[in-house]
């Protein structure tokens, strides 16, 4: 059973970064698909980006693509999500979840995965 946890959530302005990250309690999380999912109040959940066991696919929605970066320390077992130029739009839950056996068609489902962190509060606002 592998247990996920987010951090680095908070209050930011329009514009400003913020970094999160996942980490996780057992060391075959490096072989995961890990993906950060959002959950805005009274919306889906909806999928932010992902990343492959080995750092070399990565995948964005496009409304975050040139402003987020998913990346991956397999040695910290531990997945981070930089995210830059921040709008209000951005405000909601983020979570981090992972999965062993998602195939590529579905790594922007979350009901293809299998774990999941609690969450972690973006707020953006002026």
């Amino acid at each position: 059973q592998v247990q996920l946890a987010e951090s680095g959530g908070g209050l930011v302005q329009p514009g400003g970064s913020l970094r999160l990250s996942c980490a996780a309690s057992d060391r075959t999380f490096r072989n995961f698909v890990v993906g950060w999912f959002r959950q805005a109040p009274g919306k889906e959940r909806e999928f932010v980006a992902a990343i492959k066991w080995n750092s070399r696919h990565t995948y964005y929605r496009d409304s975050v693509k040139g402003r987020f970066t998913i990346s991956r320390d397999n040695a910290d077992n531990a997945v981070t999500l930089q995210m830059n130029n921040l709008k209000p739009d951005d405000t909601a839950v983020y979570y981090c979840a992972a999965d062993r056996t998602i195939i590529q068609s579905s790594i922007g489902r979350s009901d293809q995965y299998d774990y999941w962190g609690q969450g972690t509060q973006v707020t953006v606002s002026s």
